[in-house]
């Protein structure tokens, strides 16, 4: 039996939508993988206080018969593949691809390795606002809200939407293509005041 997985894709080193593109093909070639949605592409700030090129990041919705340790390792070997050297890198550090598991079915798990969900969902507005967009009314497996999660990191800044990838894997959704005359932002105008709510 398959398990709706997501899993959150960042880069920020070298030419990042193309390696963004080129890893959601990657994944949809996984035995026991197979993409089902792919959310557009934000630039978002760089998270963790350490300087660096804003990243570009997108969530992957899918189906899995892979357990997620196994799960795991494929999408580390993918990210081997681009580059990624774990023992040389600076924790919340620039990366030439970044893939995380965020959700697994319902499945809860907190090993050495793997922790499900994602031990940050929660605190990031960079992997909150693609994910609604592929898991439209969704929740975590502890039944929050994941439309509460993101109005509980309001307000919203610096996450815009950059483009949609065209080719790839389970793009059936039909969405607007994304900005036109410019990026779309989650962004207050600048000098625009907060309301009184």
């Amino acid at each position: 039996m398959s398990a709706l997985t997501l899993l959150g894709l960042g880069s920020n080193v070298g030419d990042a939508l193309e390696t963004l593109t080129a890893a959601v093909h990657a994944l949809d070639d996984v035995d026991g993988l197979a993409v089902e949605d792919v959310s557009g592409v934000y630039e978002t700030p760089p998270w963790g206080g350490v300087e660096q090129e804003p990243f570009l990041n997108l969530v992957v919705r899918a189906r899995t018969t892979l357990e997620p340790h196994a799960l795991l390792a494929e999408t580390q070997l993918i990210e081997a593949a681009f580059g990624r050297d774990r023992s040389r890198e600076v924790r919340w550090g620039p990366r030439t691809l970044d893939i995380d598991l965020l959700l697994v079915g319902e499945q809860v798990l907190d090993t050495p390795t793997l922790t499900l969900p994602h031990p940050r969902i929660a605190e990031r507005a960079f992997v909150l606002v693609p994910l609604l967009e592929v898991l439209p009314g969704g929740a975590l497996p502890d039944g929050q809200r994941l439309t509460a999660l993101l109005a509980a990191l309001a307000p919203i800044e610096g996450i815009e939407l950059v483009v949609r990838l065209e080719d790839v894997p389970g793009r059936h959704v039909i969405r607007p293509d994304g900005p036109v005359g410019g990026r779309a932002s989650f962004s207050r105008p600048a000098g625009e005041e907060r309301g009184p709510w």
